[in-house]
């Protein structure tokens, strides 16, 4: 099922071919018919208690008087806080104020306290927020904070960057929503940076419109669709050739965890031989997982083989050799950790990157990426999208920026934001795990695109499974997560060949 991201400028385009055909105030009145149905399926059994609705000063805000409204027609106790700027408002805004002062909504000018409201609607600001909450508007968002009960956002949180996810201004605010009800399509906004943690459960309305006002959209929300089609029972006919080889190259001194967590990954994502190819001295045998094999690097054949490069590689003369040497193979790539860094730091190594034939994936976390990028952490983390299709077009590789909403993304611009994970994925080595499992997915035959969007949705479902089962967020460890990444993987693939 397709699920699209528009940008703000694309929004407006539908918004300017949807009243080109509609009456005047028609899509406000939608939407505030929309969310009215939603805080009901909210309120639930709660309705005896009072809604307080915040509508600010544009169409948002009109979009809140409009639920206020009906709300109140509703039975409901609607009561709207309204601050209303210094410019006029819209016609359709200006009939929706007065559609609500005719009725039954109650008006207060601040925040009551110790109030006891059954919902709480964010209607200040909408999509073309540019500048941080200031003033009445950031002490109304402050004050949100007493209020103990959900709180639903009208097309996003406001102070939310709908295109980045990221809180405006660089000591911005916003609302933490529990709810969003995001109007004629989803913001790319969010799902990834901030977004989730201020966004909450987000619901979809279309808000009636057909197909034929909807454009093209360069992002999607990941699932399984993307990757869908390499989904397949094995054969009883097959051997461990049959899924490839997986070598992770790196675990210098100190560092062997690292690559022993990529390969363990990989195994548990189904490769069929796993190698760790270690800088220095390797191991004799994982005691865990005896069916890795360990060699050491600079004597290790890369040929007819998947790389895993880079975890616990450090950043050594060797390493380096042994970065050049993958890059000028024919083997499919995974580009991690410090592999990422010696490539930063190199225009040799990018060039070779850039020149590569067979397939590459990168998955820098956001300081891996800017040092690929020649910027700071905090300017990825300001535009996630745009820094992931810059690494992809760069390197012409396919590209994971970990993070909250990881963003794949292809030399062509199109990306994908992945919906699967949780804070549990903030530990040491779960990065490692993640290459593992797409050099796994890379080795038995996927297409680079397709690898790199299940690794990452399969690697947070795993991590979604072991909070459901009561393992996490806090204190979950990357070494739990390739047996269930193993028991996602094979439910995915039960779940598309059918009874």
């Amino acid at each position: 099922m397709e699920h699209p991201l528009y940008s703000v400028a694309q929004v407006r385009d539908i918004e300017a071919s949807a009243y080109a055909v509609l009456p005047p105030g028609a899509l406000m009145r939608r939407a505030g018919q929309a969310a009215a149905g939603y805080a009901l399926e909210l309120l639930g059994a709660r309705r005896d208690l009072p809604v307080l609705l915040l509508a600010g000063p544009g169409n948002n805000g009109g979009d809140a008087l409009e639920m206020a409204a009906n709300l109140a027609d509703a039975g409901i106790d609607a009561t709207v806080l309204h601050l209303p700027g210094s410019s006029d408002a819209s016609s359709e805004t200006a009939a929706a104020y007065d559609r609500a002062r005719s009725g039954t909504v109650g008006w207060i000018d601040m925040l009551p306290p110790d109030a006891q409201w059954g919902l709480v609607v964010d209607g200040l600001f909408g999509i073309g927020l540019s500048r941080p909450l200031e003033g009445p508007y950031r002490e109304l968002v402050e004050g949100l904070d007493a209020i103990r009960c959900p709180i639903l956002a009208l097309d996003l949180p406001s102070g939310l960057d709908a295109d980045t996810g990221a809180v405006v201004g660089p000591d911005g605010i916003a609302v933490r929503a529990t709810h969003t009800i995001s109007f004629l399509g989803a913001k790319a906004g969010l799902y990834t940076g901030d977004g989730r943690d201020y966004a909450g459960r987000v619901r979809v309305d279309l808000l009636g419109l057909g197909p034929g006002h909807f454009p093209p959209a360069g992002a999607r929300l990941g699932d399984v669709d993307v990757f869908g089609g390499r989904l397949a029972a094995r054969r009883h006919n097959s051997h461990k050739g049959s899924f490839g080889d997986v070598a992770v190259v790196g675990g210098a001194h100190g560092m062997a965890g690292a690559a022993v967590l990529a390969a363990r990954g990989a195994l548990y994502a189904g490769a069929g031989r796993i190698f760790v190819a270690a800088l220095d001295s390797a191991p004799g045998y994982d005691s865990s997982q005896p069916e890795i094999m360990f060699r050491h690097a600079e004597d290790f054949d890369f040929g007819g083989r998947t790389l895993v490069i880079g975890p616990g590689m450090g950043g050594s003369a060797g390493a380096m050799r042994l970065l050049a040497k993958a890059l000028d193979s024919d083997s499919p790539l995974v580009i991690d950790a410090d592999a990422l860094n010696l490539i930063g730091a190199s225009p040799d190594l990018q060039s070779r990157l850039a020149r590569r034939a067979a397939p590459a994936v990168l998955t820098p976390h956001p300081l891996e990426g800017a040092r690929l990028l020649g910027m700071t952490a905090a300017v990825v983390q300001a535009d996630r999208l745009e820094a992931a299709r810059e690494m992809a077009l760069r390197s012409d590789a396919t590209v994971i920026l970990k993070g909250s909403g990881s963003i794949i993304a292809r030399p062509d611009g199109q990306v994908l934001v992945n919906p699967t994970g949780n804070p549990g994925l903030a530990t040491g080595g779960s990065g490692d795990v993640l290459a593992g499992i797409c050099g796994a997915l890379l080795a038995q035959g996927w297409p680079g695109w397709e690898a790199a969007a299940g690794a990452a949705w399969i690697h947070g479902a795993a991590a979604d499974l072991l909070v459901d089962d009561g393992v996490g967020p806090i204190g979950m460890t990357a070494g739990e997560l390739p047996a269930a990444a193993r028991q996602v993987l094979n439910q995915l693939v039960r779940d598309r060949a059918g009874p």
